[in-house]
């Protein structure tokens, strides 16, 4: 372990302290590879609001304390009503509520000599002789100066990289309390395909159950462009009310946000010692949306580079498992598959362990092509063969949230 220096020097800094920022400075400091300073904004409106994070895993994990709430079973809802409960055993579904989260890193930083936490907003990030300096603007006006060895950088991307396709997968969920007991804890819905679906893309519900009388109700939509909250509010109303059918219920808290679903290529790096880590780094899954799983693999993987005297950020995802993507989101986009049939049908007929297996991209090419054979086969070649012409475009950042994937 190196010692920390002077407030204004470290080995690392990170920027953004949501999960991939707090992740990499956990694992950094943990391990002993680096000291770290993490820059976070201060209390106000650049903070952002509480979230919601998701994800598969089997056995112990670093943030087991974190958890809220863990199911050992999944199930989907075709379009026709039909349910299809799965086990996907070793695995659980865990749930993270980021504030949880959040304290939990604090307090593990606060006990590392190596570890600190900065409440500032940072304003400019530039290479210099010898790694990166970093200008802050504290609470009060004061401006503080950071150098260290490297930069990781988790903010949110002010404008997206070019992309052949784009959607987003936008959302709106409720933590609702019902008067009797409505749910069964054992149990996350996945994807609940009984809701009436877009013109374009897809829509469905989704079910964590807290107890037997509180959940998490989500709807959520794989389309061009997100929605009115008037317009989230009445597919959800619907949802819980003529679906779900809960009865009597109360909306505890709401949750809200977009992320992009696209194949665009994210840089991993920003200068010589600046690196993109998180969505701005590519973390997200493109044909799924989700990233707290990808963001522990990637920063494992980076805490061994900086270990190994490697000075470069690994890339999340397989270029394998981007390009299967980039074909999934074309064939949702141009309307040649059907979105609710691909989804129910890939967990109908894969099994469990292999089908998330391949959703972290970790499956071999036999298996993959066991998979992409339970496809429909036509309309995704058709499609494969033609992404690679594609022209990539410009498109807009989505508004600032996080899937609760």
């Amino acid at each position: 372990m190196v010692s920390p220096g002077p407030v204004g020097t470290s080995d690392v800094v990170v920027l953004g302290g949501g999960a991939a920022g707090l992740s990499l400075a956990h694992r950094l400091v943990e391990t002993g590879v680096a000291t770290v300073t993490v820059v976070e904004p201060p209390d106000g409106p650049a903070r952002p609001a509480e979230r919601t994070w998701c994800y598969w895993d089997q056995g112990d994990g670093d943030f087991d304390e974190a958890v809220t709430a863990t199911w050992p079973l999944l199930r989907v809802h075709g379009p026709d009503g039909s349910p299809l409960t799965v086990d996907p055993a070793p695995s659980r579904y865990r749930m993270v509520r980021s504030a949880v989260f959040e304290r939990l890193v604090h307090a593990r930083l606060a006990r590392a000599p190596g570890g600190r936490l900065l409440r500032a907003t940072a304003d400019t990030v530039r290479d210099v002789p010898g790694g990166a300096e970093v200008r802050c603007t504290a609470p009060g006006g004061r401006t503080l100066t950071l150098r260290s060895r490297y930069v990781f950088d988790s903010r949110p991307l002010h404008a997206l990289p070019p992309a052949r396709t784009q959607l987003l997968q936008h959302f709106r969920g409720w933590f609702v309390h019902t008067r009797t007991g409505r749910f069964d804890p054992a149990v996350a819905d996945l994807m609940d395909f009984r809701v009436p679906q877009p013109p374009h893309g897809l829509a469905f519900g989704y079910v964590l159950p807290l107890a037997q009388d509180r959940a998490l109700v989500e709807y959520t939509e794989f389309s061009r462009a997100p929605l009115t909250t008037a317009a989230y509010e009445a597919a959800l109303g619907h949802y819980a009310r003529e679906v779900l059918r809960l009865g009597e219920f109360r909306v505890e808290t709401a949750e809200q946000g977009a992320i992009p679903m696209t194949d665009a290529r994210f840089p991993r790096r920003a200068g010589a010692a600046v690196f993109r880590i998180g969505t701005a780094g590519g973390a997200t899954r493109p044909a799924t949306g989700y990233t707290f799983a990808a963001v522990q693999r990637h920063s494992r993987a980076i805490a061994a580079a900086l270990r190994d005297g490697r000075a470069n950020a690994p890339a999340p995802h397989g270029r394998r498992a981007l390009a299967m993507d980039a074909v999934l989101l074309r064939a949702l986009d141009t309307g040649r598959i059907d979105g609710p049939a691909f989804f129910t049908g890939l967990f109908r007929r894969t099994p469990t362990h292999r089908l998330l297996r391949f959703l972290d991209g970790a499956t071999s090419v036999r298996e993959e092509w066991g998979i992409g054979l339970r496809t429909p086969v036509g309309p995704m070649l058709r499609t494969a063969l033609e992404v690679p012409f594609l022209p990539r475009r410009a498109h807009p950042a989505p508004g600032t949230g996080e899937s609760p994937r």
